[in-house]
């Protein structure tokens, strides 16, 4: 799978820093999860490896509502598309003419998509623990409790009861690197956000 979809079942570019911290980064955490159930924004990518070499960046726009819907479109330097209208999670590559279709329940219940776009308790799921201010972010980290999340664990960056940046280190040594910045809390999203529509001639994956 490519990059944004190791994201999303497992996954921050260097964004500008804030210089005030507002609260810790459990505190703002915990207001980010109940207190913005959408939002809009843009997001930077990047993975490097366990060697420091450093792919090609990415780009996009991200939307969410909870529980579960959200729409992660790269537009640069590929396009392609992952979008959950919270019961399927599809990801579309139109290079490839292909769409690969899966259980929300199986791509989101321990990874960090879990945490911004989910509703549930992330206690559960997921052993959290601060971590030092850096960047002019407050920081902490989320280790999953179960063994077959796909990754070793995501630290996530705070500003303003934001999260602004996330950094998911996979069992490969992979680092993979994201930035949130032009975020709006809890616009008016059109009925569409979340649909997909595709092409008559795309071929169908479906994974169970």
């Amino acid at each position: 799978m490519k990059t944004a979809v190791k994201w999303l079942v497992g996954v921050a570019f260097m964004l500008g820093c804030v210089p005030v911290m507002a609260a810790d980064a459990k505190s703002q955490l915990q207001r980010f999860v109940t207190g913005v159930q959408s939002a809009t924004g843009s997001f930077t990518q990047q993975v490097v490896d366990a060697q420091g070499q450093a792919r090609q960046a990415q780009q996009g726009e991200f939307a969410f509502q909870r529980p579960g819907r959200f729409s992660w479109h790269t537009q640069q330097p590929y396009e392609q598309w992952v979008v959950s209208d919270g019961k399927l999670l599809r990801q579309y590559d139109p290079d490839l003419a292909q769409v690969t279709e899966r259980p929300v329940d199986q791509s989101i219940g321990a990874s960090p998509a879990a945490i911004l776009f989910g509703s549930g308790s992330l206690e559960q799921a997921f052993e959290i623990t601060p971590q030092a201010d850096r960047d002019g972010l407050s920081w902490l980290r989320a280790t999953p409790r179960s063994g077959d999340a796909g990754f070793v664990h995501v630290d996530i960056g705070f500003a303003q009861d934001l999260p602004r940046r996330l950094e998911l280190l996979d069992a490969f040594g992979q680092t993979t690197r994201i930035g949130l910045a032009d975020i709006t809390a809890n616009p008016d999203l059109p009925a569409d956000t979340f649909i997909l529509v595709l092409p008559a001639d795309v071929d169908v994956v479906q994974v169970q």
